[in-house]
C-alpha cells in the first residue's frame, strides 16, 4: 500500500469567466483580472471572435440575453460591440503576466483560433456551441495543445464525436478535459445534473469538471467534491450592469467566496487512505479504552467479562484482545481499577 506522503493532490483548476462582462471596456476588462487575482483564481478567461464569422446578421438573442441588453438589436450587433481586438489581448495578456494570473479565451470562430495560436496560448477552452463544429475541432486538434471542452447541450453519442475528431486531428486523449454544462443562464437547480460529470469521466476516461451557469456557489462546491478537477464560474464587477451575461455572474466578493470553498473542499477531500491524520493521533490514547479491573483479582484467578471493563484512557490493553484474555490466569495481583498491562 502506498503511504500517504507518496500520494500527490490534485489542483483544482479554477477558471473565473470574464467573458463579455467586459463591455468592450479594455479598462473594465483589467478590472475584472484584478477581481480574479484578488479571488486567488488560476485562471481569467475571455472570449475571443469576430461577430462577422460568428453569428449572421439577421440572428435573434438569446431570451435572457435580452434582459440586459437593448432589445431591438439583434446578437450581431451586440456581439459587435464586445469584441476585443488584436492589440486588446496583447494588453489583456501583459497585464495577466504582471498580475501572475493566466490568461485564456475562448476562440468562436477558425480566425480566432489562429489568433489565440500566434499570441502563444497554451490551453484551448472550446465553448459548448462548438462542440458539433467538424471543422473547428479538427483546427484545434492539429494544434495539439491542451483542450477543454465544454459539452452544454450535448448528448454522449456528440461528445464522443467531439473526442474523436480532436484526437483524429492529432491531440492526446490525456490533455484533454470534459466539462459537464448547462448553457442556461442562470441554470435551473434541477437542471444541472452534477451525476452526469461521472457518467462522462467513467464513459471517456478523461479528466472532467463542470462550468456552472446556476446561481450562487453550491453547486460548484459540490462539483469539487463530487471529483471535478476543473471548474468554471462567470463574474462581473456588478451584476446590474447592461450586458447578457451578468446577471447570472458572481460579484468580487462571491467569487472569492467560491475560490476558498473550493480550495478548503480540495483539502478537506484528502488522499483518499483511510488512516489516522496528525491531527487527532493525539486523541487515540485520550479517547479510546484499555481493559481495567472491574475488581480485586488475585494472581493466579482467571479473567472473566465479570472482573474486567473497558475505561478510559487508552495507552494500556486494548478491549479489543478481551476475547484472548478471557479464560487466562492473571499472573499478578490487580487492584479494582488498575490497568492491565
Amino acid at each position: 500500500m502506498k503511504k500517504e506522503t507518496d500520494l500527490k493532490f490534485r489542483k483544482v483548476l479554477i477558471i473565473a469567466e470574464a467573458g463579455v462582462n467586459h463591455n468592450g471596456s479594455i479598462k473594465l476588462a483589467k478590472k475584472l483580472i484584478d477581481v480574479a487575482v484578488k479571488a486567488k483564481a488560476d485562471i481569467v478567461k475571455f472570449q475571443t471572435f469576430r461577430a462577422e464569422n460568428l453569428v449572421s446578421k439577421n440572428a435573434k438573442k438569446a431570451d435572457y440575453q435580452k434582459q440586459k441588453t437593448k432589445r431591438n438589436e439583434s446578437q450581431f450587433e451586440m456581439l459587435k460591440k464586445l469584441e476585443l481586438s488584436i492589440q486588446d489581448h496583447r494588453n489583456l495578456i501583459s497585464y495577466c503576466r504582471r498580475k501572475k494570473i493566466l490568461f485564456l479565451s475562448s476562440p468562436f470562430d477558425l480566425e480566432s483560433i489562429n489568433l489565440l495560436n500566434r499570441l502563444g496560448i497554451k490551453i484551448f477552452k472550446i465553448p459548448s456551441g462548438e462542440i458539433t463544429n467538424f471543422s473547428y475541432l479538427s483546427h484545434i486538434g492539429k494544434l495539439k495543445k491542451k483542450i477543454i471542452l465544454s459539452t452544454g447541450m450535448a448528448n454522449m453519442r456528440e461528445i464522443a464525436d467531439a473526442l474523436k475528431v480532436l484526437t483524429d486531428s492529432g491531440t492526446k486523449k490525456k490533455d484533454i478535459t470534459i466539462l459537464h454544462a448547462n448553457t442556461a443562464y442562470p441554470t435551473p437547480m434541477k437542471d444541472a445534473n452534477l451525476k452526469a460529470m461521472h457518467t462522462i469521466g467513467n464513459k471517456f476516461k478523461t479528466a472532467f469538471g463542470y462550468s456552472d451557469h446556476t446561481l450562487g456557489t453550491e453547486v460548484c462546491i459540490a462539483a469539487v467534491a463530487m471529483g471535478a478537477t476543473c471548474i468554471e464560474k462567470h463574474f462581473t464587477l456588478d451584476r446590474n450592469m447592461r450586458g447578457p451575461d451578468h446577471k447570472a455572474s458572481l460579484e468580487p466578493n462571491e467569487l472569492r467566496a467560491m475560490v476558498k470553498s473550493v480550495r478548503n473542499i480540495e483539502l478537506a477531500s484528502g488522499s483518499g487512505l483511510k488512516i489516522p491524520s496528525q491531527s487527532e493521533k493525539k486523541n487515540i490514547k485520550v479517547v479510546r479504552k484499555s481493559l481495567f479491573a472491574f475488581r480485586d483479582i488475585k494472581k493466579g484467578e482467571f479473567f472473566t467479562e465479570q472482573n474486567l471493563i473497558a475505561k478510559r484512557p487508552g495507552y494500556g490493553l486494548s478491549p479489543f484482545r478481551l476475547k484472548k484474555l478471557l479464560g487466562k490466569k492473571s499472573l499478578r495481583r490487580y487492584k479494582k481499577n488498575q490497568i492491565i498491562k
